[in-house]
């Protein structure tokens, strides 16, 4: 039979020459007499003389192996056409031989001599698939070729065959570890490589081989981060799993200076103690003091290497493939500076919306982030709502992550969301869901007893699953406080009727049993009903009704003597061995008999000892300690090759190592190409103002690091530094440079400011005012600006650090504030004569002056005055002035700011730059006997959400004045604290703003039906009612009245009861509606409630009314 004809008779789809036909009997032997005759007709096609039946074969045999079916009986065949002409054919053998060379080594050796001959073949693709088939070969014997043929590979011309060559590596490294010495040869000189096609596998073989060799990295560290952009997508994330590791043994902590100041009490003492005593300031001034004064001996300056990093991994979250920005983003969480770190929250966000699988993975890793960094997903909480859609296991996760990013002004909006989810038909997440609530409610104090009432009204709830997991949640609960809720404990002591879960059933018994003293009536007969059904009970069942027999027979032994014995009696013969021992335990333990031990003394406090209340963590809490996005961070195990993330080191190791030696022919033109970006440096700065320090940063650290021509020399290097560090005037260098540097800055923010002030003539004229200003307080004080620029120097943690949102502040107040200042010249005369009436009934101070009164005017405010009548001008300020009665604190006490007293009051008007802040009046008055200069804020902290509006600067403020001003802050409906640094023109003073929560809502006016419909709308959870005992002095209408507004920011609403007094506001930031009802009873009692949609708001306006009609 010719081969054509066979070819043919495959083609038509004959099975009995090719596949076993099974639609045959089996007893005539179909299955086995076609084996023998398996695959003849591709056997004859492979021995042809024409290359097209060759090529119809191979093409045949490799779609077999793509289908899963063995070929392995056809290899003869096969590795015969290893040596045929056809290129085609050749490409398609080799495809076959690396699948099967492993199983067929015998019959592979025996063409080794064809391959070796294939590594010298002119096409770049046979030469690669002859190594890539030698390497496949598993046997010790050829490894000394397999190691010639590699060397030379990696000298090959072709980068894919360096490519290969770099794949070949790892292979002959598991086949003979003793080569290892050899193959870091062959990875140095691959790691040298400037092709994107090697750079990824060769950092496979690296790590593979030798991880820990960093020297190897050193030299190419620079090149791998600029060619990490156009490496393939796997490359990519072998790479930056890499530069990871690498840069935590290269680089300092970025943000070291933070973790100083927190040790020190920096940080977040300022942010809570804002109403302290003056023994406690000093104390922390005195902690302040040292934390400057560490932050000083360790100044922190990114190194450009660093930098480099962050910026050239910084667009891969962009990329297509979810494994490259895990990758980046695990980066960036273990590497970047705090305020940096932000910028991976919208990307993992972004995958979100991908597979399943991808989607699992993320939430696992964003549910470890959002326990250390909460405010980078707090913006993107609605990204992780649970859909009906989504499988279990990703619900669990969403929920997770909600419950992490819970805090005091989002909870209200998180707990409505859990009220819908305990209605899905997926029970483990009900579970999930009320176990969720358990931790919110253990985690925010306000809403612990909301989340207690919720979870007993799911008590009544059909679903036994949901009614268990709640009590289990409301025992964990009950044990903080179980003084306040014994209603709670005899509510779940009638459901043991009906609750069957076994977990339900013990945590009931468990709770009766350790506050019997609260419930002593219905405890016995919770026992009695008990003791009938223990036989029919589950052994966690058992175990609870003998410790609440034991308990109950030492608190009540009248009653529960004889039933205690029952139950003992009944436990001594159960089947369960555990419940055998424990009635034995127990019976030993509180029935004194003449032999009982020395224990029997103390059985009431091992019964009944105080037991701590449960603390519900997260489950994500320790799993950061390995690397994100790894499978052991997935498994929370550790895994088969995982290399642990190396700890910062003490001290920078020395960076110079990472310079590359330019050559001579290359030095000139980077020297021109240096000159060229100088020149060009002024130009960059103003453009890119909006991006911020991080991105100036990086422009220069491009020229410091430079790609493989390598031009990061020392010189560059430091010129990098001072580029980054030139944005806040701070120098890290060497004391005999500083005052060059010093001089060289302020030419280049000269050429900066005039580059600036081209645009219009009048700017200008007043910029050159301004220079001549500072002209003249530099030469006065020019040991002042030393000192401060030290402390700068120690304050600022990075200026890569600082947020790209502070800088686009700065740069807009600074743009603002000189078109100000001619106003201010021309409004002072008329200042003088105007308004000091209206000045009058809120400023004590003796001074006739009121010039500072125009500080009150905001910088946009000014601006957009300029081309109206003065007078409207002069009256805008009056408008926000507060009533006598408001309650006015201190912001910084005389002596600690130096003679400089600042009080600070809400004056309750609306703040007519932006209606969603308060307004806060402040009072400066200088105790002092010198000036105090330029008046200003620096460096806001504030929390996610919330913003400010600077008061406008003051110039001077004579010795023994007084002056005003008005700031807006939006404190985004929370409680938590402004923080800003207070600057004089010598001093800075950290001072905090904490509103009391009756500041942060506006009055507004309601009918009586609309506060009735409105009321009915926020029932349930959006309900507080409390009972109170009217102050003497306060049990008539118009008493009650001043005392709620003086508390909280409301308007009172008409009402036709005379016992009722009832108030409506909104919150400034949401608008959410507050309604609040007094309702007084005889002898002063009386109740009050409050309607709220935001629930922390409500519980805390609750405390603070109590407080002002019951004291």
């Amino acid at each position: 039979m010719s081969s054509s004809s066979a070819f043919n008779e495959e083609k038509g789809g004959s099975s009995s020459v090719g596949e076993p036909e099974y639609g045959h009997d089996p007893a005539s032997g179909g299955i086995f007499s076609s084996d023998y005759k398996r695959h003849d007709d591709l056997k004859e096609m492979l021995d042809s003389n024409k290359d097209s039946l060759k090529l119809e074969a191979m093409k045949r045999i490799v779609a077999m192996i793509a289908r899963g079916k063995n070929a392995s009986d056809l290899f003869p065949a096969v590795v015969k056409n290893v040596a045929c002409k056809n290129i085609e054919v050749k490409k398609l053998v080799y495809v076959y031989l690396v699948r099967y060379a492993e199983e067929q080594q015998d019959l592979a050796l025996l063409s080794i001599s064809t391959f070796q001959r294939g590594l010298k073949d002119p096409n770049q693709l046979i030469r690669a698939s002859a190594l890539r088939v030698l390497s496949s070969i598993r046997v010790t014997i050829i490894v000394p070729i397999m190691m010639l043929a590699i060397k030379e590979a990696a000298s090959d011309m072709s980068p894919y065959v360096r490519k290969t060559a770099a794949h070949a590596i790892p292979k002959l490294y598991s086949l003979d570890p003793e080569q290892k010495d050899q193959l870091i040869e062959v990875i140095e000189k691959l790691l040298a490589d400037k092709t994107t096609l090697v750079a990824g596998s060769v950092v496979m073989a690296f790590e593979e081989v030798c991880p820990e060799r960093i020297d190897l990295i050193h030299k190419n560290y620079r090149k791998l981060c600029n060619l990490l952009i156009d490496v393939e997508e796997w490359g990519q994330v072998v790479i930056i799993n890499m530069l990871t590791r690498y840069a935590r043994t290269q680089f300092l902590n970025p943000n070291i200076n933070e973790s100083l100041l927190e040790e020190g009490g920096g940080g977040e003492k300022t942010f809570y103690g804002s109403d302290e005593d003056e023994d406690e300031d000093e104390e922390e001034k005195e902690k302040k003091a040292e934390a400057a004064a560490m932050a000083k001996r360790k100044p922190y300056v990114m190194d450009p290497d660093h930098r480099l990093l962050l910026r050239n991994t910084k667009p891969l979250l962009q990329s297509r493939n979810a494994a490259v920005v895990m990758a980046v983003a695990q980066l960036y969480f273990h590497l970047a500076p705090k305020a940096e770190v932000g910028v991976i929250a919208k990307a993992l966000v972004r995958l979100l919306r991908s597979h399943s699988e991808v989607q699992y993975v993320v939430l696992q890793n964003v549910a470890t982030m959002t326990i250390k960094r909460r405010g980078m997903f707090e913006p993107y909480l609605k990204s992780f709502y649970i859909r009906s859609t989504d499988p279990t296991q990703i619900k669990i996760l969403k929920l997770e992550v909600l419950t992490n990013l819970a805090n005091e002004t989002n909870i209200s909006t998180i707990l409505r969301e859990f009220q819908t989810y305990i209605k899905s038909m997926d029970k483990d997440f009900v579970a999930a869901t009320i176990q969720a609530i358990g931790r919110c409610a253990t985690n925010i104090g306000e809403v612990r007893d909301t989340c207690l009432n919720g979870l007993v009204q799911l008590l009544s709830n059909r679903d036994e699953l949901v009614v268990a997991e709640s009590v289990v949640v409301i025992k964990k609960l009950l044990q903080m406080q179980p003084e306040k809720h014994s209603d709670i404990i005899k509510h779940m002591a009638k459901l043991t009727d009906n609750i069957q879960v076994p977990m339900a059933r013990a945590s009931i018994l468990w709770l009766i049993g350790e506050y019997c003293e609260h419930v002593p009536k219905i405890a016995p007969d919770v026992l009695r009903k008990m003791a009938k059904s223990f036989t029919n009970e589950e052994d966690i069942v058992k175990l609870q009704i003998l410790n609440l027999a034991a308990k109950l027979y030492l608190t009540n032994s009248k009653q529960t003597k004889l039933l205690t014995q029952y139950v003992l009696n009944l436990a001594k013969y159960d089947q369960n061995y555990d419940i055998r021992d424990r009635a034995r335990f127990i019976r030993q333990l509180i029935v004194p008999t003449e032999k009982s031990g020395a224990l029997s003394k103390y059985a009431k406090k091992l019964f009944l000892a105080l037991k701590p209340a449960p603390v519900l963590e997260s489950p994500f809490k320790d799993r950061d300690h390995f690397q994100l996005g790894s499978l052991s961070h997935l498994l929370n195990a550790k895994a088969g090759g995982y290399q642990e993330l190396p700890d910062w080191p003490e001290s920078a190791p020395d960076p110079s190592v990472r310079n590359v030696e330019v050559p001579e022919w290359t030095k000139c033109s980077s020297r021109e190409k240096r000159k060229e970006k100088k020149v060009e440096k002024p130009f960059y700065s103003d453009s890119e103002g909006e991006s911020g320090p991080t991105e100036s940063a990086d422009s220069e650290s491009d020229s410091a690091s430079g790609s493989e021509s390598g031009s990061g020399s020392e010189g560059s290097g430091s010129a990098s530094e001072s580029e980054e560090s030139g944005e806040v005037s701070v120098s890290e260098e060497d004391e005999g440079e500083e005052e060059e540097k010093k001089t060289k800055k302020r030419e280049l923010k000269k050429a900066v400011q005039e580059s600036e002030s081209e645009q219009s003539s009048e700017e200008e004229d007043r910029k050159h005012e301004r220079k001549m200003k500072q002209r003249k307080s530099d030469s006065e004080s020019e040991s002042d600006e030393e000192e401060e620029s030290e402390s700068e120097s120690s304050q600022s943690e990075s200026d890569d650090s600082e947020s790209e949102a502070e800088v686009r502040k700065k740069k807009k107040a600074a743009e603002s504030k000189p078109p100000s200042k001619p106003v201010k010249k021309e409004t002072k005369k008329e200042k003088k004569e105007m308004s000091l009436l209206d000045l009058d009934d809120f400023e004590p101070a003796p001074s006739p002056q009121v010039t500072p009164v125009n500080n009150l005017l905001s910088n946009s405010l000014v601006t957009d005055l300029e081309g109206l009548s003065l007078s409207e001008a002069v009256l805008s300020p009056a408008t926000i002035a507060p009533s006598s009665a408001l309650k006015s604190y201190e912001l910084l006490h005389r002596i600690t700011g130096e003679g400089l007293s600042v009080e600070y009051c809400f004056s309750r008007q609306p703040f007519s730059p932006d209606a969603n802040m308060v307004a806060v009046q402040m009072q400066f008055t200088n105790s002092s006997t010198s000036d105090t200069k330029n008046l200003h804020m620096e460096d806001v902290k504030l929390q996610s959400g919330m913003r400010v509006k600077d008061f406008p600067e003051i110039e001077s403020l004579p010795a023994g004045e007084t002056a005003t001003a008005v700031m807006g802050i939006d404190f985004c409906d929370s409680t938590q604290a402004a923080n800003f640094q207070l600057c004089t023109h010598t001093r800075k003073f950290f001072v905090s703003i904490q509103p009391p929560v009756g500041e942060l809502m506006r009055p507004v006016f309601l009918t009586e039906n609309e506060f009735k419909k409105e009321q009915g709308q926020l029932m349930g959870m959006n309900e507080i009612t409390e009972k109170l005992t009217l102050d003497a002095k306060c049990r008539n209408e118009h008493a009650i009245v001043q005392r709620v507004t003086t508390a909280a920011n409301l308007s009172r609403v008409p009402c036709g009861s005379d016992r009722e007094c009832r108030f409506a506001g909104r919150t400034v930031t949401s608008g959410s509606l507050v309604l609040v009802t007094v309702a007084t009873r005889e002898e002063g009692a009386a109740q009050l409630t409050i309607n709220c949609e935001k629930m922390v708001i409500g519980t805390m306006l609750v405390k603070d009314i109590l407080l002002a009609l019951t004291q």
